[in-house]
């Protein structure tokens, strides 16, 4: 999702914070059942150049029951076929990226990184939005592309079933730190990759990443918060949990004042962005998968889960695949590395795949390294898992 040595850079800045106690689990396991099996591959199956996977998976059955799967880079493609066990990329492109120096009209570079539908022909997206201002003359003192990053989330849909994606003019903005791009330049800013969309009764929700800032009456911590909406297909209403209610609202601040700007309460125990949530149905319990490298609490580099009764207080997270991520030294992993984990269970009840049984599908992204340099020869590649309840 982002240029792979500045993403491999990002688990420096979120930590875990303010967490509590670990409620009892709800699930026992989460294992892997079989070898990985190609999806795609960048060298054999790409349109252009700009063809990798670059994001975590995110699908939906559209009007006619074919799925489209999401998951590739800022040029935006998708995945269809009749099943997410028969899926071809469509050379089609459904949104483009300008690539545009004003940061006021959110059309740098974006990536779609959450869908949501309710018929299969509105489809409503979250697009993770890069503002890369060392790319645009003047509008950054530093050269180096993690100094000058700034990162928002803003609305696109669809009335088509996911074939074209447009952005209301201007954008709606869903999430941004409540200042310009040039303010507090010298480290990355502002909110990123959401995890898929996912409902509960009326509620959708998603959870995103912040990097945090400090403002005069607004202290920002960073981590990852949980935004709810009733609505998806209205983005103004997305809000995000405070600690005690979802009223934070974080809307651009290129075209609406922020006085006194809202905060969110970062939820643990993620030290980085969740690749996915979907919802056990045997167990009512929700089920969160995300990657992360050593460090407290997380003895190995790899993929964990963790499992939560309301969404907001989570298990002990577990590993669940072993193995150098983006978050990793590339250095030191000459076997390459491995990100954007998802879980898509085929059989799911929902359109948006959001619900799983005793069973489902991880997609990951497979990245090669050549020394010390990320390369886009990338896979995405499917595993079976089980799901395991306690006895």
């Amino acid at each position: 999702m982002t240029r792979p040595l500045a993403l491999a850079a990002l688990g420096t800045w979120l930590v875990l914070s303010g967490a509590h106690a670990a409620p009892e689990p709800p699930l026992s396991a989460l294992t892997l059942v079989g070898p990985p099996v190609t999806l795609f591959k960048a060298t054999r199956d790409a349109c252009d150049g700009v063809d990798v996977p670059d994001a975590s998976a995110r699908a939906y059955r559209d009007a006619s029951g074919a799925v489209a799967l999401f998951g590739m880079h800022y040029r935006n493609r998708a995945f269809r076929g009749p099943s997410l066990d028969a899926l071809k990329l469509d050379c089609g492109v459904v949104l483009e990226s300008g690539g545009k120096a004003d940061p006021a009209a959110y059309d740098d570079a974006s990536w779609i990184t959450a869908t949501w539908t309710e018929d299969g022909r509105a489809v409503a997206a979250l697009v993770h939005h890069e503002y890369r201002a060392n790319e645009h003359p003047g509008r950054c003192r530093s050269k180096i592309y993690m100094e000058c990053w700034s990162n928002s989330i803003v609305a696109a849909a669809s009335r088509d079933g996911g074939h074209s994606f447009t952005r209301a003019a201007p954008p709606v903005v869903v999430a941004s730190a409540p200042f310009r791009q040039e303010i507090g330049q010298g480290r990355h800013r502002g909110f990123f990759n959401p995890s898929n969309i996912f409902s509960d009764g009326r509620w959708r929700y998603f959870l995103a990443s912040t990097t945090g800032w400090t403002l005069p009456g607004s202290d920002q911590s960073a981590g990852v918060c949980l935004f709810r909406s009733d609505d998806p297909a209205d983005p103004t209403r997305w809000r995000a949990w405070t600690g005690t209610g979802f009223t934070a609202a974080f809307p651009d601040p290129y075209r609406q004042s922020v006085n006194g700007p809202a905060t969110c309460a970062p939820v643990t125990p993620f030290p980085t962005p969740v690749g996915a949530v979907v919802r056990h149905r045997a167990s009512g319990a929700w089920i969160a998968v995300f990657m992360a490298k050593v460090g407290p609490g997380f003895p190995e580099s790899g993929f964990y889960w963790t499992a939560s009764r309301d969404l907001l207080a989570w298990d002990q997270p577990r590993l669940f695949l072993a193995g150098a991520t983006l978050y990793d030294d590339p250095c030191g992993a000459p076997e390459g590395l491995i990100a954007y984990p998802s879980l898509l269970d085929p059989s799911a009840t929902g359109r948006n795949f959001d619900d799983t049984g005793d069973s489902a599908i991880l997609t990951y992204v497979t990245l090669r390294t050549e020394g010390c340099t990320i390369t886009s020869d990338r896979d995405l590649v499917r595993r079976p898992l089980a799901i395991k309840v306690w006895p």
